[in-house]
């Protein structure tokens, strides 16, 4: 029994196992991760120095077993030594730098190629910063969309938000400090300023914090300050389906700017549940108008 109440396993039965790591407080892994990290044979992280770090914290010994650093930069050159490891009958440890490894982290690529091969692959579930924003939110749950990261660019965030407004679920993205605000503002404009929004940063650090309200009473908050650390933005469901059409010929001439007749119509059609053809002949209305 190690100092944390670690049961090292003698034999750990060969595979792939996925470890989620804590995204912040370093004591919310799970017994059974650390047990997987103190048994098996090949350790593999996306970031080998964050990774010893919390092994160090935990009293869990990486001794002379290989430590094989992966992710989205060196994954073609690294995934064959595990897969190697797997098919000689070896148990392979895979940890994301934080959170749920393949959750907008490496490991796809490798949960795939294992598959293929008749490799077992287990999970040891765990820290999520998705499930973490949802759970303190105060935004629906019941149904609910994970996006990642926007687009860096106005134009394709914005036109991102377009397809994705109408979908009936909380919306759920990761974003740069760098980026908060403008993005804040675009999603006020496009999907208008008294849809509900939580902005929650460094879940479960000392700073943690999460600042709610509608699009536009967040814009105006972000517009005064420089926020820091990890992001995660909740936006709400539309409350209604009900556009005018007002509101569908502005969208329609912001897709237009940068979008044939067909794609804007499409992606018009798609975000507000409306027919394609319908939409498709007001496009064609709003180009002669503006020819």
């Amino acid at each position: 029994m190690g100092p944390v109440g670690i049961q090292k396993i003698e034999k750990l039965a060969a595979g792939l196992y996925f470890v989620a790591t804590p995204i912040g407080t370093a004591r919310d892994i799970t017994l059974r991760a650390l047990d997987i990290l103190a048994s098996a044979d090949v350790l593999a992280a996306e970031d080998t120095r964050t990774l010893r770090r919390l092994m160090e914290i935990h009293g869990v010994a990486i001794g002379d077993r290989q430590l094989v650093a992966y992710h989205d930069h060196n994954g073609p050159q690294a995934r064959p030594r595990l897969m190697n490891a797997l098919a000689e009958g070896k148990s392979v440890a895979y940890a994301s730098e934080a959170g749920t490894p393949l959750v907008a982290d490496p490991g796809f690529q490798l949960s795939k190629d294992a598959i293929s091969e008749g490799h077992p692959v287990h999970a040891a579930p765990g820290a999520s910063a998705v499930l973490t924003a949802l759970t303190i939110a105060g935004l629906p749950t019941d149904r609910f969309l994970f996006e990642g990261f926007l687009a860096n660019t106005k134009s394709q965030r914005k036109a991102a938000l377009i397809e994705l407004g109408q979908i009936p679920a909380t919306l759920v993205f990761y974003e740069s400090p760098k980026r908060i605000t403008a993005m804040i503002s675009d999603a006020a404009e496009v999907l208008g300023e008294d849809r509900e929004v939580a902005v929650c940063r460094e879940l479960t650090k000392k700073f943690e914090e999460v600042i709610r309200g509608t699009l536009g009473e967040v814009r105006d908050i972000l517009a005064s300050r420089q926020l820091k650390g990890e992001i995660v933005v909740l936006i709400g469901k539309q409350e209604t389906a009900s556009v005018n059409q007002e509101s569908i010929e502005e969208q329609l001439r912001d897709a237009l700017s940068r979008m044939s007749v067909k794609d804007a119509s499409d992606a018009i059609a798609r975000a507000n549940a409306l027919p394609r053809r319908q939409v498709y002949q007001l496009a064609l209305k709003i180009g002669k108008e503006d020819a």
